[in-house]
């Protein structure tokens, strides 16, 4: 079984490897093109409206109550009738987007303001900010739909098209960039609204694909038509479940959303240009926790939910603990990655056109202040599922409420100081109080029980990721890598020599203090 996790955990990690990397690429060509101004804070403030939406709603408190009650079902009761709740949620879930969607639109004008009413300081941002939101709230009906399918692939153990289509929405934004803008400036039009029509191509086609993939399995959702099917769909037992464990996830992920929320209005207070610094950084940070966290959290969360619903205590335990030895791992060496070769990783995706030294440095900063709590920001990912694969979902939520408080209680502390990089710096410290808070609430009810062996592979992985944060700092500091600018395939060449020496040395190390990589992997 955890062999056919880790091969699972592999393929999810790959694709989104891929769709990272083609992520950085349109954020690489949108800070050249663009830079870190006024008019980019406000196509970021517009693009995270319905991405707090999508993250509240769809990837957030639906994909946390659908799939541990979809796993559950098919587990208990068969496909047959699992198609039939698929069909039911489908039904209610599209005709409250409709609606979501059209309110949405009228209400841009008092949602961005809500979001960054710093963005007044130069009205031409705000207003644009309002028009971009307008175009692209409807994104979040697609992505809801889209986190419907990946729910359904995911329990048919279809882990592949769902982990692909993120390259879809990269991909039509790099066209966006590349081609739209010079297309929207020739007809008088700003070019940054080529952005946001990029958004919407890049929402239809994650949803035309995965609709696909469910029709080859038969399993393509019949959306009930009229106001009679869609009380039928609410009336039914599994959608009233799935809206049971929503009401207390959705306040869970709410808490996560004002968090952002709120950290995204103080910095449009802050010096123009702190909300895109803020963006660029954490579109690095999404590396690591997408390849590690979310591949993990993606594979074990119907795995968990269907060992559960077994009632098969020791399998539930033992894969946690698999998947948190891969969490120390892997997280470890990438927040301390983070923290000593921060400004070399700016400077070579995001130095070049208009995104200066300044912005290199202020970016760097976000990017320290992220990495503090990397390996938090990943275990959650994994700890996370543990409870909502039982289908308790109060406690993260408890939790969460909580970190609240102190992360904005850090924000008082850090930001008057640090500026962004102290909200940066908060996130980070409240993700490591969540883990560990999730941690010990499993402990302590017995749910999970550690294998043996924790302390010595604690040991192995402090001592070579100290070895590697020693080299990555004489990295940094050795080279000038800004001023490497006019040399960019030097620059780029160098970056990944000492990335791939990194990766070696720290394995060699772990190899030469007892550890065995494949004993690990098999697990």
């Amino acid at each position: 079984m955890t062999v056919s996790l880790f091969k699972s955990a592999s393929i999810v990690s790959g694709l989104t490897l891929v769709s990272r990397i083609t992520g950085l690429m349109r954020e690489l060509l949108m800070a050249s093109i663009f830079g870190a101004n006024a008019l980019t804070d406000a196509f970021n403030v517009a693009f995270r409206i319905p991405n707090l939406f999508r993250r509240l709603f769809a990837e957030g408190a639906f994909s946390q109550a659908f799939v541990p009650v979809l796993a559950a079902s098919r587990q208990q009761h068969g496909d047959e009738a699992t198609h039939v709740l698929i069909n039911q949620v489908a039904t209610l879930l599209l005709w409250v987007l409709l609606g979501v969607s059209a309110l949405g639109v009228l209400a841009a004008p008092a949602l961005v303001w809500v979001m960054a009413s710093g963005l007044q300081q130069e009205p031409q941002g705000f207003d644009m900010a309002v028009v971009m939101t307008r175009w692209m709230f409807p994104y979040i009906a697609f992505m809801s739909l889209v986190a419907l399918a990946a729910g359904v692939l995911n329990t048919w153990k279809r882990f592949a098209v769902p982990a692909a289509t993120p390259v879809l929405l990269n991909v039509a934004m790099i066209m966006a960039a590349w081609w739209g803008g010079p297309w929207f400036a020739l007809r008088g039009w700003p070019p940054i609204y080529a952005m946001a029509a990029g958004v919407m191509l890049g929402g239809a086609l994650q949803l035309t694909v995965q609709l696909v993939a469910l029709r080859r399995l038969g399993l393509l959702p019949h959306i009930g038509v009229g106001w009679q099917s869609l009380r039928e769909a609410g009336a039914a037992q599994g959608p009233q479940r799935i809206l049971r464990l929503m009401a207390p996830a959705l306040l869970g992920v709410g808490v996560a959303q004002i968090s952002l929320l709120i950290n995204t209005q103080i910095a449009s207070h802050l010096m123009p240009g702190s909300v895109s610094w803020l963006s660029y950084a954490d579109r690095l940070m999404e590396f690591p926790t997408a390849l590690l966290g979310v591949a993990l959290g993606v594979v074990l969360m119907p795995q968990l939910s269907a060992a559960k619903a077994a009632n098969d205590t020791a399998q539930y335990s033992d894969m946690l603990d698999w998947g948190l030895r891969l969490v120390l791992v892997l997280a470890l060496p990438c927040s301390v990655a983070l923290l000593g070769f921060s400004k070399p990783l700016v400077a070579v995706l995001y130095n070049y056109g208009a995104f200066g030294v300044q912005d290199v440095q202020q970016t760097t900063l976000a990017l320290m202040g992220y990495g503090v709590g990397l390996l938090g920001l990943v275990a959650i990912k994994v700890l996370a599922p543990g409870y909502y694969a039982s289908q308790d979902i109060r406690t993260p939520v408890r939790i969460a409420v909580v970190v609240l408080v102190v992360t904005q209680l850090l924000n008082v502390l850090l930001v008057p100081t640090l500026a962004h990089a102290g909200l940066a710096l908060s996130i980070g410290l409240g993700a490591l109080l969540n883990a560990g808070w999730l941690l010990w609430g499993l402990r302590k009810t017995g749910t999970y029980q550690p294998s043996p062996g924790w302390w010595r592979l604690a040991g192995q992985v402090s001592l070579s990721s100290a070895v590697l944060g020693a080299w990555l700092c004489w990295a940094c500091v050795h080279w000038d890598w800004t001023a490497m600018h006019a040399t960019p395939w030097l620059r780029v060449a160098l970056m990944a020599g000492v990335l791939v020496f990194s990766a070696v040395l720290y394995f060699v190390c772990l190899v030469l203090l007892g550890l065995k990589p494949r004993s690990l992997w098999r697990r």
